[in-house]
């Protein structure tokens, strides 16, 4: 994984204005789609995708959130030819412990951002100045700032093996490891594959589904049938977008890279298809976290290479791994996928288990205070 240019360069992100003024221009030229119907039971209704892309084009700005980004310490490094950018925000406190936090799609490392603060300088948050970390925060290669990879095989694991070296190049020989939807398939490798320096893996979300023995429901209540009710009409309503990432990420990617709302409505279809959908889910993210989110797919010009990630992990995964033996603390989020703790068991080294009441598939945006107070809580024993 090494590479001969390993030097770690300063990063700032800087939109040139004649891109900022294409977008607009872009925005302002939509042509809509025809015969709408009501309700999101198809997909993203027009009066929806209308009422934000006419924010997007008069109101939001995205200046104020490119600021916000370069507020935070931000780097890039080049591993396994890939140009990787993450932020690296070091605790004022010199008894920190590093992190390293990964996130997911169709979100990018913006989704993390609200618990920066808290994590590295609790005591400023009213916390416990013991449980500061140190946070390391990267783009996943072909997101955001990150350039596109190459070559095929950037998979889960890949992007693991680039984690363990940049975390190695940052000198950092002992720490944790925690992530949302993408980051939560990373995460457990990266624990698996460095062992020897990761103490722990924290995630929002477990991927063990039924194998197909009936066994494995033996002791299932209301709780459990209902969990595995809610993953099945996932899979039959919204999961269109894995089959295809999967498959033809490249066909849906031309269409993406040429359409500012056709790439809005992809990402908010899933913004807001993750939960359960109660009326308030629609308020826990604002409109200005799906723009920005938007934004850097639309200015980086990463439909594509992001989609690309679904194809690598189906076509190029690894043999399926024993069970994971690295301690593993789990935060179900009261609007999200719900894992069942007896399948999570079966896969992973399960010694932490929390469920909240609120919160929902980007918890680090909609509730980064139980996110931040979960991984506190779990890393007290693996510092």
């Amino acid at each position: 994984m090494s590479s001969d240019n390993t030097e770690i360069r300063p990063f700032a992100a800087e939109i040139p204005q004649a891109e900022i003024d294409y977008l607009t221009d872009r925005l302002a030229r939509t042509r809509w789609s025809s015969t709408p119907l009501p309700g999101w039971d198809r997909g993203v209704p027009l009066d929806a995708l209308k009422e934000l892309v006419e924010y997007w084009a008069n109101d939001y700005d995205w200046r104020a959130h490119e600021a916000r980004i370069n507020s935070f310490p931000q780097f890039k490094n080049e591993i396994d030819g890939v140009d990787v950018h993450f932020l690296h925000v070091r605790s004022p406190e010199p008894a920190a412990f590093p992190l390293i936090l990964t996130h997911g799609w169709p979100g990018t490392f913006v989704e993390l951002l609200d618990v920066i603060g808290p994590l590295t300088d609790p005591r400023a948050h009213g916390g416990d100045p013991a449980d500061a970390f140190h946070l390391v925060i990267p783009s996943v290669p072909g997101f955001a700032f990150s350039s596109v990879p190459a070559e095929a095989g950037w998979n889960t694991g890949r992007i693991a093996k680039a984690w363990a070296e940049l975390m190695q190049r940052l000198g950092y020989n002992r720490y944790g490891a925690a992530g949302n939807d993408v980051g939560s398939m990373v995460s457990p490798v990266l624990g698996q594959i460095d062992a020897e320096h990761v103490t722990a893996v924290h995630v929002t979300q477990v991927f063990s589904f039924p194998s197909g023995d009936p066994t494995e429901f033996e002791g299932f209540g209301p709780q459990e049938y209902g969990r595995l009710a809610f993953l099945q009409r996932f899979m039959d309503e919204h999961s269109g977008f894995n089959k295809i990432q999967s498959t033809r990420p490249e066909t849906l990617g031309h269409a993406l890279a040429d359409s500012p709302v056709g790439q809005l409505a992809w990402i908010l279809d899933l913004v807001r298809g993750f939960g359960d959908h109660p009326a308030e889910v629609d308020k826990m993210l604002d409109a200005d976290f799906v723009l920005t989110i938007a934004s850097l797919y639309w200015f980086t010009n990463t439909s594509a290479s992001s989609a690309r990630l679904y194809y690598e992990n189906e076509h190029h995964s690894a043999e399926p791994a024993a069970r994971g033996t690295i301690p593993t603390g789990v935060a179900v989020f009261a609007n999200d996928f719900k894992a069942i703790r007896q399948l999570a068991d079966r896969d992973h080294n399960i010694v932490h288990w929390s469920e909240f009441d609120r919160g929902g598939h980007y918890s680090g945006t909609d509730a980064p205070d139980l996110l931040a107070e979960d991984l506190r809580t779990f890393y007290r024993s693996y510092r």
